[in-house]
């Protein structure tokens, strides 16, 4: 065909889809359009390569006219070819990936099971580029299991509730956990390392001393008789020997060169703890437990047992007041406190709370308090609390949500603060690198990007080609990408990054190249679809979508196949692909961001045969037999839009979805 024959045969094709649009354009004025729409998904039709998250900004939906206004060269959404790039991977990638498991597989052989636990940190890490969710949660299960510390038990517990997505779930408690002492709450803030416990029942453990036994006083034979102490105009009576064996700076006071040794009556008024709290001193010195006391003694406790360097009792201040934390707002208030009283169990207790209502709570002041500043690092480490585990759990919560924040950015730096060994502080460059390079700042990108690389991160010079194509230095990004397949084994993600930097058929070539290294790799596929529509060959562009969702369906492949399908004028195949896209992601935003995918199907659906149910359970037999994964999940959707309540429908649902 010739060129004007293209050009004309396009134009015919592309004043339908517009003209479709503007009949429906007076719909959409009706429709109540959210401001905001919570999604991870990544735009395959947004020029920045990063996913764009929801909640950093207010989304402003244009009209259809609008949006055609904007957008004369692709009207219905498609991104041009020459703007059009694959994300940046976020996660450790191998230059040999087979032998850096096996690399790892043989540490973790060669390693005491106490010490495991950050070697499968590392496989998590290192298997993160799967995006296999079974495999990563068996990672973070393996490290719990090993985990020795309460601070590492606490963490990955809430990394496991937090995977699981249960606060989701409405009605949802963080102390919820699924029956076993590998997520239970309780059971991480017991010390001791036991990897063979992990999968049995957890069990409700009772706060420690919690019930006093008055017949279970210590007694001894030279007590030293009674001594008073006076706080105010009250006085507490206590046994001076007792008391002075909670510390030696007490015995040094009672029996030693002070003048307090030679007088029955003290003042402790000006001491900081109040009759209650004294009383409760004198009751623990005798028994060593507890009676039910509020937290405001036991915080006096504390603080006594802090200033007299009693650790029996700051021991069971700590892990009584650790045990009496049951919500987020009481963990808030109690972490200053822990922290100044430099009471670790406390502050693991409240740290639980934190992280398991995560992201809920990922913006509060006083979470960000506790977290994101190099102060509030170091006040976590003067406990035992902060660690290259805890920030980089951080980081992914907060890369998910929104990975343009100031917050992501600043939990990223005290990611990097923490790493020690050779992967982490790649990881935590790297990761650094591609916030700021979502950030524009290509410079700063680019400096962490390097030192990724000189930690061994052969992956990150991606990112160093990223920002200097980004700042116009297009010739050297080329190079850069040339000299890394000169020099190392071809890899698939190497031709598609130099793709970018080529022109004209050395791009295709690069782009082939890049799928016949790797299969699996969807921007090949999704590029030379684009290609095809730009020439107007909308069938072999479906043709070519259908080879990579015939074994990895995403919802950017699924969008990109409907709009293919619309510009067919096949609204119905177009519905179907929608559908399955919305069951992936229930808030996806089509046309680059500015149109919900589920109004869109509203809008088909005025243009196509509507299903009664009867048709819709036919049509589901149809599909299911004849092993349509697609087409049956974009049934079950549209049935269970009609009838959310109907369990066989959500089982289907869930069988396919497990495929």
């Amino acid at each position: 065909m010739s060129r004007e024959g293209k050009e004309e045969s396009g134009n015919i094709w592309k004043s339908r889809f517009a003209s479709l649009i503007l009949q429906l354009s007076h719909t959409m004025r009706g429709f109540k359009l959210k401001d905001r729409c919570k999604t991870t998904q990544v735009h395959a039709y947004n020029t920045n390569p990063f996913p764009i998250s929801p909640t950093s900004s207010k989304l402003q939906y244009p009209t259809i006219n609008s949006i055609l206004s904007e957008s004369p060269f692709l009207p219905y959404g498609l991104p041009k070819t020459h703007s059009f790039e694959p994300p940046l991977d976020l996660s450790l990638k191998s230059l040999d990936f087979v032998q850096s498991l096996a690399d790892l597989y043989r540490k973790l052989q060669m390693t005491q099971d106490f010490n495991k636990s950050l070697l499968y940190l590392e496989q998590y890490a290192l298997l993160y580029t799967l995006g296999d969710p079974k495999l990563l949660r068996r990672c973070l299960q393996s490290a719990r299991q090993h985990a020795v510390d309460v601070h590492s038990k606490v963490v990955l517990s809430a990394w496991l509730r937090f995977e699981r997505r249960e606060d989701e779930l409405v009605g949802s408690s963080a102390f919820d956990c699924i029956g076993r002492v590998l997520e239970c709450p309780k059971t991480a803030l017991l010390h001791g390392y036991d990897p063979k416990s992990v999968f049995d029942h957890c069990q409700s453990h009772p706060p420690p001393n919690q019930i006093s036994d008055a017949n279970n006083f210590l007694t001894s034979e030279n007590d030293g008789g009674i001594i008073h102490f006076c706080i105010h105009n009250q006085e507490v009576n206590c046994i001076r020997g007792r008391i002075a064996a909670l510390s030696a700076p007490l015995k040094s006071m009672l029996y030693g060169d002070f003048i307090e040794s030679d007088k029955e009556k003290i003042d402790f008024t000006h001491i900081g703890i109040s009759v209650d709290g004294m009383r409760a001193v004198d009751s623990f010195s005798r028994t060593r437990r507890f009676d039910s006391y509020p937290p405001n003694i036991l915080l006096e406790l504390l603080s006594f047992a802090n200033r007299f360097c009693c650790e029996e009792l700051k021991s069971a201040s700590d892990s009584y007041l650790a045990s009496l934390v049951s919500d987020i707002d009481e963990a808030l208030i109690l972490i200053d406190y822990a922290l100044d009283e430099r009471a670790p169990l406390l502050v693991a207790s409240c740290l639980q709370l934190m992280l398991r209502e995560l992201p809920g709570y990922l913006y509060n002041p006083k979470v960000l308090n506790t977290f994101c500043s190099s102060e509030a690092r170091e006040r976590l480490a003067t406990v035992g609390q902060t660690s290259f585990l805890l920030y980089y759990f951080l980081s992914q919560v907060a890369i998910e949500d929104n990975m343009m924040s100031k917050v992501t950015l600043m939990l990223l730096e005290r990611l990097k603060e923490c790493a020690t060994e050779r992967w982490q502080k790649a990881l935590a460059m790297h990761q650094l690198g591609c916030v700021l390079l979502q950030r524009k700042d290509y410079k700063e990108a680019q400096r962490y990007f390097e030192m990724a690389i000189e930690a061994g991160h052969v992956y990150s010079v991606v990112g160093v080609a990223r920002a200097k194509f980004k700042q116009g230095q297009r010739f050297l990004a080329f190079e850069l990408i040339n000299g890394i397949i000169s020099e190392y084994t071809p890899m698939g993600w190497m031709y598609q990054e130099r793709s970018l930097y080529s022109l004209g058929k050395q791009k295709i070539l690069d782009v082939n190249d890049a799928t016949r290294l790797d299969p699996a790799l969807s921007f090949p596929y999704k590029y030379r679809a684009i290609v095809m529509v730009e020439e107007n060959q909308i069938e072999a562009a479906i043709a070519e979508i259908n080879r990579i969702v015939g074994f990895k369906v995403s919802p950017d492949c699924l969008e990109l196949r409907a709009w293919c399908f619309i510009a067919l004028e096949d609204y119905q195949s177009a519905i179907r692909d929608i559908r399955a896209l919305l069951t992936l992601e229930p808030n996806y935003v089509m046309f680059r961001g500015k149109m919900r995918a589920d109004h869109l199907v509203e809008l088909l659906s005025l243009h196509v045969q509507p299903w009664s149910p009867a048709d819709c359970w036919m049509q589901l037999y149809d599909q299911w037999s004849s092993v349509d994964d697609i087409g049956s999940l974009a049934v079950i959707h549209q049935m269970l839009i009609n009838d959310p309540g109907r369990s066989i429908l959500r089982f289907r649902q869930s069988l396919l979805l497990l495929r």
